[in-house]
């Protein structure tokens, strides 16, 4: 039903803006341009205040929905909500005002030629776009030539806001909605697409991503550490929020009960024979993604280029945002207050065996506390979810130990470097502690991950010897990049969690768990032996083998956040689904970008799968091979040599980290960062003496990202080479 205030909002509009034409020319006062842009704030603040008061009485009576928690945990921090906010300010004031107008004129206008410069500047300035948009004035100091800023801004001194938090992800190819500016791919029922109408997203997933036979081979080179570090390398990059409404701004049409598509309404209709289907349900709901400020539907009221962009909420540099945060309310939020030592907070109610947790949310209604209430030992005094440097630490217990690992490794940095020199503040040792992690991350990923995942060949045409920073390159996260290439993962994750002994045999306290019960468990850290026995079966077990007819374990596919007893969700569905809503071109447009051939028929799709059956698939599902969605396609591709992704995947990933790498001004190999003799050292680092050094764990991998049957290939941490930390050493009298 719709909600009274919608109604009395939508009669009030009818006579308001009505009256604030002037009938006797086509132009609109400024009384009606204003009272639309108040009433749009004032729907827009309601929808808000709805979903935040639904969310709260569904945690308080312990009744959440996957999509809630979903929306929950990738729920933006405080300085993106106010940008999100901004835009859909933006984005209702500008339907308000067209639709309006249009009544009024009984004809199709050109909003053009109703709003004048003045009014658009009106606009901007009072829904807050245009401080959102506005070029940040970089300060040249000796911190800020020294040390990166917690938000991104400023890496690039020509221009500030690239790859800063809460910018739009960067374009490759331009996108493609379907009416150009803002509807998804697929909106319109029986729209045809190269003479095709898109299939249902679930109807791909049921065809190309159900497994049967859910024994999964091991992928005998990988470990699932190898896999947790994309994950890990992922939530240093990209977050892309979701609308913070649950219904739409118009009609007050909740968006988790309807299978209505309105936006930010996209659900995901099911086909006729699948089993989720019900008396009072025949979809999986879906909320589009925040758009950005002057995106989108402005392309509809000016009749420009402008077209929907989706907003990226984290730092696009590999800077360990993820331990750190990526604004400055987070980053506060995160650190001991006024710390000699530049130490972050850690958990003041429970310890791993001596060594510290990450903090925990005390809200009554976390999330974490509900959704797991009746496992825990202790109901009276159930845990709640972790706080990190990004919102999704908590998303599954594996991801919650690498983030305590280096939670750890920040705190024993900062004793050493306080003991190499007293002299410094506390700021200077958080500082070059959050340096030192960031060029661990950066290392890690480029010298023992990538290499494994997009290939010899791959690295050797994306990403030649580094040859230095080039502020021309653009180190914007894209697009695709977030929305498909880097979901690589989401095929090697094997069912269960596994949590290993000191032998790397399956604990006998802690046995491994399905995933399910993985999902926001914090509980399990914290009263199931600690983190140890989760790095250890990252350590000790074999990622999932990608086969074309095994893509997905079933936890992901058909019971994701399954916690509750309403339906749950399906990640591949999800996938496909984001990258409609946020228009990326099919898959040949993407195979053309790279310099691979564009399949047209079923030979030469047979040709790039090497599968004759899935190519016919393919036909019979899409039509056309111009349809297949971009990461359906590049998950199915056969792996390059030597990696673990097919070709259009290992050109999309290359690229994008060549960008990331070439675009950082404050990149670890550059000359201006660090010293010589401090590269040499940091060179030396590995994540195997990284656990060591921050866990009671004493035998490790010799290469944390392999597959080896313990003992082969295992060393005691005595013979791994500590990370030297001499040359960090100042001169006190060179001061003087």
């Amino acid at each position: 039903m719709t909600p009274i205030w919608v109604l009395l909002v939508l009669l009030a509009l009818d006579n308001l803006c009505n009256n604030c034409v002037n009938s006797s020319e086509e132009t609109l006062s400024s009384e009606f341009v204003n009272q639309c842009i108040k009433d749009a704030m004032r729907m827009v603040d309601e929808a808000y205040k709805y979903t935040a008061e639904a969310n709260q009485i569904k945690l308080a009576k312990r009744s959440v929905s996957p999509s809630t928690l979903l929306s929950v945990f990738k729920q933006p921090v405080r300085e993106t909500r106010s940008v999100i906010r901004s835009a859909e300010y933006m984005d209702t004031a500008l339907r308000l005002i067209q639709s309006r107008a249009l009544r009024r004129f009984k004809r199709s206008i050109n909003a053009t030629d109703l709003l004048t410069s003045d009014d658009l500047s009106t606009i901007a300035r009072v829904t807050g776009c245009a401080a959102r948009t506005q070029q940040r004035t970089c300060r040249d100091t000796c911190f800020s030539r020294t040390y990166r800023s917690i938000t991104g801004e400023c890496n690039n001194l020509k221009n500030p806001r690239l790859g800063a938090v809460n910018t739009p992800f960067v374009r490759w190819l331009p996108p493609q909605y379907e009416d150009g500016f803002f509807l998804p791919r697929g909106w319109t029922p029986g729209k045809l697409y190269s003479g095709f109408p898109l299939p249902s997203v679930r109807e791909v997933s049921n065809t190309f991503l159900h497994s049967v036979d859910q024994n999964f081979p091991p992928d005998e080179d990988v470990n699932a550490m190898f896999v947790q570090w994309g994950q890990w390398i992922d939530h240093d990059l990209d977050l892309t929020p979701q609308s913070s409404s649950l219904q739409t701004f118009n009609e007050g049409i909740d968006c988790e009960v309807t299978c209505i598509q309105k936006s930010p309404c996209f659900p995901i209709q099911l086909p006729p024979d699948d089993p989720r289907i019900t008396a009072d349900r025949s979809c999986l709901p879906f909320f589009r993604s925040s758009p950005v400020c002057g995106s989108g539907e402005l392309g509809y009221i000016f009749g420009d280029v402008a077209i929907r962009e989706q907003l990226n909420a984290l730092t696009s540099f590999i800077d360990a945002s993820m331990v750190y945060g990526s604004t400055e309310t987070v980053a506060k939020r995160l650190r001991v207050p006024d710390s000699l030592l530049g130490l972050m907070d850690t958990n003041t109610e429970f310890r791993d065996d001596g060594l510290p947790y990450l903090p925990i949310d005390n809200n009554q209604n976390s999330p974490c506390k509900i959704v797991h209430k009746n496992e825990m030992p202790d109901e009276t005094n159930p845990v709640s979810c972790f706080i990190a440097g990004d919102g999704r630490v908590t998303e599954q217990i594996s991801l919650a130990s690498v983030h305590t690992v280096f939670l750890r490794e920040h705190n024993r940095l900062a004793f050493k470097l306080h003991n190499l020199n007293p002299h410094w503040s506390g700021e200077i040792i958080y500082q070059e502690c959050r340096k030192i992690v960031g060029a661990m991350q950066q290392i890690i990923t480029y010298r023992d991950f990538l290499p494994r995942l997009i290939g010899t060949r791959a690295m050797e045409n994306f990403l030649p010897k580094y040859e230095g920073y080039d502020e021309s390159v653009i180190p914007s996260v894209a697009n695709v990049f977030s929305t498909a290439a880097f979901r690589f993962g989401h095929t090697m994750v094997q069912p269960m969690v596994p949590r290993m002994n000191e032998t790397f045999q399956e604990h006998p306290q802690f046995n491994n768990i399905p995933l399910t019960k993985a999902f926001f468990a914090s509980w399990r850290v914290i009263n199931e032996g600690g983190i140890d026995p989760l790095v250890r079966g990252l350590f000790g077990t074999p990622a999932k083998q990608l086969r074309q007819n095994q893509v997905m374990n079933e936890m992901l596919r058909d019971h994701l956040f399954e916690i509750t007893k309403q339906v749950a969700l399906d990640l591949g569905s999800l996938n496909m689904q984001r990258g409609r809503d946020h228009g990326l071109p099919g898959y040949n447009d993407w195979r053309k970008f790279c310099d691979l051939s564009q399949p047209q028929n079923i030979s030469e799709l047979t040709e790039v799968f090497n599968n004759a059956e899935l190519a016919a698939k393919l036909l019979e599902v899409y039509g056309s091979p111009n349809n297949i969605d971009v990461w359906l396609g590049g998950v199915l591709e056969p792996q390059v040599e030597n990696g673990k992704v097919g070709p259009l995947l290992s050109c999309l990933t290359g690229t994008q980290f060549r960008h990331l790498r070439d675009g950082d001004r404050f990149w670890w190999e550059n000359d201006d960062v660090f010293t010589t003799a401090q590269r040499e050292s940091l060179s030396q680092i590995t994540l195997s003496r990284i656990v060591c050094d921050n866990t009671h764990i004493n035998e490790v991998p010799v290469d944390a990202f392999s597959f080896n049957s313990y003992p082969l290939g295992y060393s005691s941490c005595n013979a791994i080479a500590e990370f030297d930390l001499s040359t960090w050493k100042e001169d006190i009298s060179s001061l003087f």
